[in-house]
């Protein structure tokens, strides 16, 4: 049998329904793990190990509620996600003391659902890069291969679902943050429609593109996680009023006669040719599902990296003017008037991406320049929306891969930020035009996991449940596990 550790969201929910195991052997398992594997990963920023252990004994003693069949299954949180009473520094040296008075609205529909966290997970600072390498605190190592990256910039949260540490955790997504690291990692990571998933206690990035999502082992746990967390907030204006259907509700049905188109776009120059020959080969397991996939063109997808650059970076220079070194984090001690105080706090509290990217977003925003950029920016990303728009009135879903290569070396991209950028180019045009996007495993590629893309309509993440679990039961990508967890690979 497999050690707790090792089981999905799903199984653990049985065997503490069932009353096999408890919420507290369960937690204490997940700890272990994370004992013998933390010194190689370094996932974690914060745990809470004497907070889990009381919440899971809370569980056993109350008994099992039948409301509640997830309840006592171990999850963890991103750390730029707010948390009451604990630590959220969202990896930079600004937030390094903030200790949060309220709880973002997904973490508290954790904690009605009776998840519980075991501590907060590494990003890259303020959620900004592709490999964990800009965190203020450490550098995550991928589960597969510690001398590879995790991706980025939730890292911390797909590596330690890989390595066993916890089944399930949250991310957050501007530009392909959940579904990167996730395909990095050889797990599955959805970026849900944007207003799915109240953005209320999010450390804000970009406004305009930020939202949050779940990570997991399995497609099905993926959309029980999401039931958890989705559904309107009131202290979100950009939350979405629609009801919250049951993602799992299509899950186990045929895909026969399903449209799935494959952007030409995605296939092109740059991208290695061991991900295409992933994504052809999927294109073969779908048609033998029964679904009908044809290309199709997204032709304005290809100035997404500078159109999100613009527009995230102005939003992210925006949202982080509330860090001045008065209110709360990192305060210089080098001052000697109040001027002082807001350069030199500013200048010492954040890390030199967060930097670049306040300055590039500044001058976006500039008088003068505003036309020229950001302007121009929301223009182009109207003609991104309309080309998505209108393939979606003949598909159902689009197919791609979701990063050009596999998990690359450790600071590879310290020298060349702009290099870095074009990482993302797979991901951005989902952000930008607030779809849902999903990473699964597809493949692998000189022993490193190969992730392919699905991307929905808007409000249509059941339909990509659906066509993912048909793939994941056709393959078996997902059954292969890093040495990390117990596998060979």
């Amino acid at each position: 049998m497999s050690e707790l550790y090792q089981l999905s969201v799903k199984e653990l929910s049985e065997l503490l329904n069932s009353g096999e195991v408890s919420s507290e052997e369960v937690v204490k398992s997940s700890f272990e793990q994370i004992d013998k594997t933390e010194p190689k990963i370094e996932a974690f920023i914060t745990l809470t190990e004497d907070k889990a252990l009381q919440e899971a004994k809370a569980i056993d003693e109350a008994g099992r509620d039948a409301s509640k069949p997830l309840a006592g299954v171990p999850i963890g949180i991103k750390d730029n996600i707010v948390t009451k009473g604990v630590l959220t520094t969202a990896a930079s040296k600004m937030l390094y003391n903030f200790d949060p008075i309220y709880s973002a609205t997904s973490v508290e529909k954790l904690e009605e659902s009776g998840f519980i966290s075991l501590g907060k997970l590494n990003l890259d600072e303020f959620a900004m890069g592709s490999a964990t390498e800009t965190s203020y605190f450490k550098k995550t190592k991928n589960a597969w291969n510690q001398d590879k990256v995790p991706g980025g910039s939730s890292g911390g949260s797909a590596a330690s679902v890989a390595a066993g540490q916890v089944p399930a955790a949250l991310g957050s997504d501007t530009g392909g943050s959940i579904r990167q690291p996730a395909a990095f990692n050889g797990v599955v990571g959805v970026k849900p429609t944007y207003g799915r998933i109240s953005r209320y206690g999010l450390i804000a990035f970009s406004s305009s593109l930020d939202q949050i999502g779940p990570i997991t082992r399995t497609v099905e746990d993926n959309a029980l996680v999401l039931n958890a967390i989705a559904g309107h907030d009131p202290k979100d204006s950009t939350s979405s009023r629609r009801l919250t259907p049951d993602f799992t509700s299509l899950i186990g049905q045929d895909i026969k006669g399903m449209r799935i188109g494959v952007p030409k776009e995605y296939m092109g120059e740059g991208v290695h040719e061991d991900t295409k020959n992933a994504v052809k080969d999927a294109i073969k397991t779908f048609e033998k599902l029964g679904a009908i996939v044809e290309e199709v063109s997204l032709p304005h997808s290809k100035y997404g990296v500078e159109v999100y650059y613009i527009i995230a970076s102005s939003e992210a220079s925006s949202n982080l003017q509330r860090f001045d070194g008065i209110r709360y984090g990192y305060r210089s001690e080098n001052v000697s008037n109040l001027e002082d105080v807001y350069i030199n706090s500013r200048s010492e509290g954040f890390g030199e991406e967060v930097k670049r990217r306040i300055m590039l977003g500044t001058f976006s925003l500039s008088s003068g320049y505003y036309d020229a950029y950001f302007k121009k920016a929301g223009q182009v990303r109207t003609l991104i929306m309309n080309d998505f728009k209108e393939v979606f009135n003949n598909y159902d879903l689009l197919l791609g891969p979701v990063s050009p290569t596999v998990a690359f070396d450790f600071e590879s991209s310290v020298d060349n930020p702009v290099t870095a950028y074009m990482r993302d180019i797979l991901t951005i045009p989902v952000n930008l035009a607030g779809l849902p996007g999903m990473s699964l495993p597809g493949g692998f590629s000189e022993g490193m996991p190969i992730g392919i893309q699905l991307i929905g309509n808007h409000f249509e993440e059941e339909k990509m449940y659906q066509a993912a679990f048909a793939f994941e039961q056709a393959t078996d990508f997902h059954k292969k596990q890093p040495v990390i967890l117990g596998g060979r690979a």
